[in-house]
């Protein structure tokens, strides 16, 4: 209504703002309903490709051990072994873009994330981008997510292929560490005195001017057609970067490329376990009960328990499961059980093992790739959580964990 009681023209410029806003509120509307329905797609696919990859990194680690430690066999299942784990770190990549996965901060070495994002670059972008790259191997570990680290290159480098799509160029990825001084740390306000590791994203493409670089990592901002991104992209960066206390630098000009510098603080170097150091049998036999609804994941994990010396009864079915131990309680010492199957879940089969015998220590397995968390664990009585794929490393690590003497 104008000020007179007239309806106020629908052309106007106010009515005409408001609508777009409507319009484009309903579009990210959809949108995250559509990322909704994804996510819980991929959440599914996730579990059962976990359990596929059980398999796959389960029965390659075993092979391991049958091999001379000097053999083309054993160099070529290392490579099996390789891949199974990116496909794994993969399965947390699409779940991160999706939002299925929280934040899990590890000691990450930076060259190696890199590499893996050079190797997805080579296979996804045109022949008519050149990449190349700069690493260096000795740059010290960082804290940080490795899906969200991922995230960020590949954000980066997308846009840099963005500005490049049209003419070709030159994609530049540079890992070094950086001893931050005073000198440095005032050219930036996020950056403290201090040792980083400082990745580098560099392009050969259209560039930006002074004005477009002044809000590139404002919410909504974008240069890109409509379809073509949200403007999210960078905002989201640079909010992770700051969550690890680090910080991101961009320098451009017209027509001169872009360069974008991320800083992350380095910590102290921890050691690396190597994935092909031989398992030891630990000498003492513990009797293990293993339940999961998975007959490949149930035979690895039967072979597993073998190699270190620990007799196993391997079970498809919570239900035969529940009753071959309400009948024995006392013939195992340890259970470890998946969560999902049918009849019973992990989480209430653990239950009523409790009500049987309380004492009884219980692990959670999942193929999920979020853990659950530390207070569900608590509440359904589980020891320990051993998340899948895994290896005889990490199966002999949660049952040492157990039995492990207390002071």
């Amino acid at each position: 209504m104008n000020d007179k009681g007239a309806p106020q023209d629908e052309s106007s410029p106010g009515i005409a703002e408001l609508q777009s806003e409507i319009r484009l509120l309903e579009q990210r509307l959809r949108q995250a309903q559509q990322m909704e329905a994804l996510g819980a797609l991929a959440g599914g696919i996730a579990h059962d490709f976990n359990n596929i990859l059980s398999a796959i990194i389960g029965f390659s680690d075993l092979a391991m051990d049958e091999l001379p430690a000097e053999s083309m066999p054993r160099a070529n299942i290392d490579q099996v072994l390789k891949a199974g784990y990116r496909a794994k770190d993969l399965v947390t990549q699409i779940l991160t873009f999706s939002r299925q996965v929280e934040q899990v901060r590890q000691p990450l070495q930076l060259h190696l994330i890199l590499k893996e994002t050079l190797r997805l670059l080579r296979s996804t972008l045109p022949s008519t981008i050149d990449i190349r790259h700069s690493i260096d191997k000795h740059c010290g570990p960082v804290q940080a997510d490795p899906a969200q680290i991922y995230q960020i290159l590949m954000n980066l480098a997308t846009n840099a292929y963005q500005a490049m799509k049209n003419i070709g160029g030159i994609l530049e990825l540079s890992l070094t560490g950086i001893p931050v001084d005073e000198e440095l740390a005032a050219t930036c306000p996020d950056l403290k005195i201090g040792l980083y590791a400082a990745l580098t994203i560099h392009d050969t493409g259209c560039g930006m001017d002074q004005e477009t670089m002044q809000h590139i990592f404002d919410p909504n901002f974008t240069t890109k057609p409509v379809g073509e991104g949200s403007g999210l992209g960078l905002s989201v960066v640079k909010d992770i970067i700051r969550h690890y206390d680090g910080a991101i630098t961009v320098s451009s000009q017209p027509g001169k490329g872009a360069t974008f510098t991320i800083y992350l603080p380095q910590i102290e170097q921890e050691a690396i376990r190597s994935t092909t150091d031989p398992i030891e049998n630990t000498g003492v036999g513990y009797r293990i009960l293993f339940v999961d609804d998975e007959e490949t994941v149930g035979e690895v994990v039967r072979q597993m328990l073998k190699r270190l010396g620990h007799q196993g009864t391997i079970l498809t079915s919570s239900a035969e499961a529940l009753d071959i131990f309400s009948k024995h309680p006392d013939d195992f010492d340890l259970v470890i059980t998946d969560e999902i199957m049918p009849n019973l879940t992990g989480t209430e089969l653990a239950y009523e093992f409790r009500k049987i015998r309380p004492d009884m220590p219980v692990v959670l397995t999942t193929g999920f790739v979020q853990p659950p968390s530390p207070q569900h664990i608590e509440a359904a009585g589980f020891k320990a959580c051993l998340m899948k794929p895994f290896a005889t490393q990490q199966l002999q690590e949660v049952i040492a964990h157990i039995f492990a003497p207390t002071a």
